[in-house]
């Protein structure tokens, strides 16, 4: 599943930059993730590292609305990282 960032966002410009997929993006408000380049990191690490990184526990959470399986997770890192290579 993809991740989603809440409103406690307070902007603090760390996740954006940790993201291995460049899924992390300023919204109109806060910071967003694309829910079609998010892979929770699988592929890099073992844990998101949006995270890891953020001051505010509980900002980013699982997004209830896109549930994916760790393969279809798998999928869209090697998508991502390797359709060339294919």
């Amino acid at each position: 599943m993809s991740l989603l960032i809440t409103k406690r966002c307070i902007n603090c410009d760390m996740c954006e930059p940790e993201c291995p997929n460049q899924a992390i993006s300023m919204g109109e408000v806060f910071y967003q993730i694309d829910t079609d380049r998010c892979t929770q990191c699988i592929g890099h690490y073992e844990t998101p590292t949006c995270q890891q990184v953020c001051p505010i526990a509980g900002t980013i959470i699982s997004d209830p609305l896109h549930q994916e399986s760790e393969e279809q997770l798998w999928d869209k890192f090697v998508q991502l990282h390797h359709a060339d290579k294919i």
